[in-house]
């Protein structure tokens, strides 16, 4: 069965790897599953056949016979469940899923909150004071999340989903600077996005964007 992804027709950030398709690809690339993607306008996002499949008007969503999924998170553990490759069979399988969720649930909220506050809310009155505020919550998670890593490679021994989603929650930060604030999580993104995989999947989204 192919399996169908959907993707921006022309994403915000040109294709630099940062609209969340990248972590579906990512996944899929590293389990050596092939797959077509359907790009959608703003508009085909609002309408019924999409809402259809993503409630929210969002992407990405995937497809595969009678499987149809919404969420990164939801995706990306679905693959990794069905296809070998990014999760472990041994008793850290579990512990490698909890960094999914933490990726998703404790380290990007306020990753995305600077992000709205810098580009949506810059212009109002209060920007000048939420901002400092908002980039201080990111370093308290981060220098947790610093502490945690060390000087290992990944977070819970080889490889897994949940390096593959905390490495492209904290791919975010990039503009900002303050991943280079913590050496050592600056270079475990870096090893993420040297893997073959996510080069790969780099690659098409960019060509996608960039004809």
């Amino acid at each position: 069965m192919t399996i169908t992804i959907t993707a921006f027709e022309k994403s915000p950030d040109g294709g630099k790897g940062l609209a969340r398709d990248t972590r579906v690809r990512w996944a899929l690339e590293e389990v050596g599953q092939p797959y077509q993607v359907r790009y959608l306008s703003f508009q085909a996002m609002k309408e019924p056949a999409h809402l259809a499949l993503q409630p929210f008007g969002q992407i990405p969503t995937y497809e595969e016979g009678d499987i149809a999924l919404f969420e990164t998170g939801a995706i990306v553990l679905h693959i990794a469940q069905t296809y070998a490759g990014l999760l472990p069979n041994d008793n850290t399988r579990a512990r490698s899923i909890s960094w999914m969720f933490a990726a998703v649930n404790t380290i990007e909220p306020p990753i995305l909150e600077l992000v709205t506050a810098k580009i949506f809310e810059g212009d109002k009155p209060w920007a000048n004071e939420r901002i400092p505020l908002v980039a201080e919550r990111i370093r308290n998670r981060l220098t947790q999340l610093s502490n945690y890593l060390g000087d290992n490679e990944w977070l819970q021994g080889a490889f897994s989903a949940g390096d593959l989603m905390m490495v492209s929650v904290l791919l975010r930060l990039r503009p900002s600077a303050i991943l280079n604030e913590f050496p050592n999580l600056a270079a475990y993104v870096a090893r993420g996005e040297a893997r073959p995989a996510y080069q790969r999947a780099f690659a098409a989204q960019y060509a996608a964007n960039n004809p």
